[in-house]
């Protein structure tokens, strides 16, 4: 018996499979696109340190609230005997 067989017969069943459909929907996108942000390491190989290539202007975030960006010097000075 097919699922679109059993919907037919109890059409009770129907709320519940849209529901389950736009949750599955919804955690796959939001999965992908939680892929796409720089803070996701998928690929150590090829960028070993891929925070190092984060611009401090663009949020990271869902929502960002007033957040402000300034460099932190004791970064700055590790980052220039490091290189």
């Amino acid at each position: 018996m097919g699922v679109f067989q059993t919907l037919m017969k109890k059409k009770e069943l129907i709320p519940l499979a849209v529901i389950m459909t736009v949750a599955a929907g919804g955690a796959s996108s939001f999965a992908l696109y939680s892929l796409k942000k720089t803070d996701v390491i998928v690929d150590r190989k090829r960028n070993p340190e891929p925070w190092e290539t984060v611009d401090p202007t663009v949020p990271q975030k869902l929502i960002t609230i007033n957040q402000q960006w300034k460099p932190v010097e004791e970064l700055q000075k590790v980052r220039r005997v490091t290189r």
